[in-house]
């Protein structure tokens, strides 16, 4: 296919139907529906973000955003390529768009994330000049009010930084966690954002001897489910315990905080290794069937 002929060019509300036409059954077969239909209009909004669309004239080729996440740090998420147009390049080609701005504000990574079980997603990333990152897991504890952890869990922000720097959960998701600003995405983890957290949301430093796990919240949300049925969200940056009294005292004060805000469901990010999704099931918090990967590209690079 001759793609001398697609323009790359901000998205407008005025695609919206256009894109709804590529994007309403793109996870059909796993029983899903995409986000995009539900959100545009809002997610293209933004100073901090570009939305750009492969534009073949009479249709769209593709859609994908850009976000902002730091002064360092891009996020790509949303892409999507028309079926007409896969397997043709149209992906490197809007990805080469996000990255210059990027570039232009000046990042020096961007990220994005796939699932791990879309292969199509995932060639395609690295076509685009992503590399391997890191890959994680979510616990999904269920909210309780009730519970008590059964050692000390203090609001910490710096105890939790020091836990944080030298675990074993930092090394493998190099340094990375949820952002407290752009939902789905991750970005490196600072003391500021503890900080921030401990001010607005919650921070968590089990202690038993020193300081043996950490977590914060990072938003709580309505959300559809499948069914149509509203559910509030709790949602955590990060789990990272060092055995597994810590990790049930960990989630024991995520469950009464979860309970505390009202939220009926719980999202904790937790490192994809033997160790932590073990540790998760052994103490109950519950895990997701598949883990995520996240992968990276040097913007610096060209």
């Amino acid at each position: 296919m001759d793609l001398t002929g697609l323009r790359v060019r901000p998205a407008t509300h005025a695609d919206y139907d256009a894109v709804v036409a590529f994007t309403a059954d793109t996870w059909a077969d796993r029983g899903g529906s995409d986000y995009i239909p539900h959100v545009y209009h809002d997610w293209i909004d933004g100073a901090d973000k570009e939305t750009l669309v492969a534009d073949a004239g009479d249709e769209l080729a593709a859609i994908a955003q850009v976000v902002e996440l730091s002064a360092h740090e891009a996020w790509c998420q949303g892409m999507r390529v028309n079926p007409a147009y896969r397997g043709e390049g149209v992906s490197v080609l809007v990805n080469d768009a996000l990255f210059e701005w990027a570039r232009d504000r000046g990042a020096v990574v961007a990220r994005n994330m796939v699932f791990s079980w879309n292969v199509r997603a995932l060639a395609a990333s690295r076509a685009a000049g992503f590399g391997p990152g890191t890959e994680f897991r979510w616990a999904t504890p269920t909210p309780d009010a009730a519970a008590e952890p059964a050692l000390a869990v203090a609001s910490d922000p710096d105890a939790a930084w020091r836990f944080w720097t030298d675990s074993e959960a930092r090394t493998h998701l190099r340094g990375l966690a949820l952002s407290m600003d752009e939902s789905w995405a991750l970005q490196e983890l600072t003391r500021e954002a503890l900080h921030r957290a401990a001010d607005e949301t919650a921070v968590f430093a089990v202690q038993d001897g020193g300081t043996r796990g950490m977590a914060f919240r990072v938003r709580d949300y309505e959300r559809e489910d499948e069914d149509g049925e509203p559910r509030h969200w709790a949602e955590y940056g990060v789990g990272a315990w060092a055995d597994t009294a810590a990790a049930d005292a960990l989630f024991a004060a995520i469950t009464r905080d979860a309970a505390a805000v009202g939220a009926d469901r719980t999202r904790v990010l937790v490192p994809e290794t033997p160790r932590h999704v073990t540790d998760a099931a052994f103490v109950r918090a519950g895990v997701s069937e598949e883990p995520d990967f996240v992968l990276s590209a040097d913007l610096t690079a060209r």
